[in-house]
């Protein structure tokens, strides 16, 4: 009984700490975070986009503490435990820059900072568009990328190019656009992210 309780005890320890560590592995600035976001739209965007995740977002060390910068109602960071816990399973995947030890200079993370925080506030989304006065998850950490290495996390694709035709998915778009789909519109899906060769899986809870 002693052992469980001290073993339920580390486990709610490292939770609150806001930091996850698995044998070699503890978060790095950079590292995106994907996980099945509770949210009216998941299940749509999942079967869309043929993904099991729904959202991602991207960590940044603030006073040693790993955060989580998102995209969600508004854009704005997530302490790293109730990031987590929004899964019901607490279930989720951290992908990282391949060679990033390599290419994550301090400056770097300093210019994706800045991008960053010019979003902040913003509303989320919820049409998906490619302009900058709203964002959506994906949209926000593949432009967080691109503005300071200048690398695409995923090719962008038309939203044409998707599952349109379950009839989840008709519903979400018929509520969101009613006649006028703007079917030609550039997209990065959190699966597209997921998907890049350029990213590595380093964890999955």
């Amino acid at each position: 009984m002693a052992n469980k309780f001290t073993l339920v005890l580390v486990i709610v320890c490292v939770c609150l700490s806001g930091c996850v560590q698995s044998n070699d592995f503890a978060l790095k600035d950079g590292d995106i975070l994907f996980q099945d976001f509770p949210s009216p739209q998941s299940m749509a965007v999942k079967i869309a986009t043929n993904s099991e995740f729904s959202h991602c977002g991207i960590i940044f060390y603030e006073n040693d503490i790993p955060m989580v910068w998102e995209a969600v109602q508004p854009v704005t960071i997530t302490s790293l435990d109730r990031w987590i816990g929004r899964d019901v399973d607490s279930h989720y995947v951290v992908k990282r820059l391949i060679n990033s030890d390599s290419i994550f200079a301090d400056t770097i993370v300093a210019q994706m900072k800045k991008y960053g925080k010019t979003h902040l506030g913003k509303d989320y989304d919820i049409y998906f568009g490619w302009s900058d006065e709203r964002l959506y998850c994906s949209e926000y950490v593949w432009k967080m990328y691109n503005s300071a290495l200048n690398i695409e996390l995923g090719s962008l694709k038309s939203l044409k190019e998707y599952n349109l035709t379950h009839p989840a998915v008709v519903d979400k778009l018929k509520e969101r656009y009613g006649d006028n789909i703007p079917l030609n519109e550039p997209v990065v899906s959190p699966q597209d992210v997921f998907d890049s060769d350029k990213l590595e899986t380093v964890y999955s809870q």
